[in-house]
């Protein structure tokens, strides 16, 4: 009994950082790649595979999904979303202030699931997981720790000179 926990132990922790690692890479990619989209990386729009194409195409999609705001706010809205998947997706990636990103995306991912649901239905956001990226965000912040991530380099670098 001893020895088969003692063996599922180190096992158990090196699929918890090897996840933690894959999501925060996953979610931190999905973000930069759908700013992407917006400013035509992918392709044109109406391209396969390309939801906008363009920036004026994102800011037609955001007024869709925010029926409800004055139309002189809708392209306030897809700038502050795009420059928070920016800032996001880079911290994700590198791994920076990794615990306060996960949880600012996953409450940026559920208010998009949410809106999504309200505008055009509840299918839509589930088809698109987000509401599971959301999820999959607030799970990230609860690590203890992120491997492979600047954040560990700075607690390693700052342990060692404390």
């Amino acid at each position: 009994m001893t020895i088969t926990r003692s063996l599922a132990e180190p096992t158990a922790k090196r699929l918890a950082n090897i996840s933690s690692v894959f999501l925060r890479l996953a979610l931190g990619v999905s973000f930069l790649s759908a700013v992407g989209d917006r400013f035509g990386f992918w392709g044109a729009f109406g391209q396969s595979h390309v939801a906008w194409g363009d920036f004026s195409h994102f800011i037609a999609y955001t007024a869709k999904l925010n029926w409800f705001m004055p139309s002189a706010t809708i392209p306030v809205l897809a700038w502050a979303s795009t420059c928070a998947e920016i800032l996001l997706g880079v911290a994700l990636v590198l791994g920076a202030f990794t615990r306060v990103a996960a949880f600012l995306s996953g409450l940026l991912l559920l208010l998009f699931a949410l809106v999504m649901t309200f505008a055009v239905g509840l299918e839509v956001p589930l088809s698109l997981s987000v509401f599971s990226a959301s999820a999959g965000a607030f799970l990230l912040a609860t690590c203890g720790e992120y491997s492979w991530s600047l954040d560990s380099v700075l607690r390693r670098r700052l342990g060692r000179s404390g």
